[in-house]
């Protein structure tokens, strides 16, 4: 009985990601793209970068850039503490 009902839950489980896979848009197909052109028509004259990635991390994104670094950071320094006690 608990090995049927392992299968159903597994196949329940895979059911729910095909159908999630199968929902979502072919990559590269955004919903809405107004964003993309507003980014590509400004950039340069908002930021003055000539490379669109390059403004959007660094500055419409600056502050979840800086927290993605802290973060990676904090992580670093964490495991680089950990091994150094784990050495003694």
């Amino acid at each position: 009985m608990r090995r049927w009902l392992a299968i159903a839950a597994f196949l329940l489980a895979c059911g729910f990601l095909i159908m999630g896979a199968l929902a979502l848009r072919p990559f590269g197909k955004p919903a809405r793209a107004e964003m993309d052109e507003y980014f590509n028509r400004f950039s340069q004259l908002e930021v003055a970068a000539n490379n669109a990635v390059t403004a959007i991390v660094f500055d419409y994104r600056g502050y979840d850039t800086l927290g993605e670094a802290t973060v990676l950071f904090v992580a670093v320094t964490g495991v680089a503490l950990i091994l150094r006690r784990l050495g003694k």
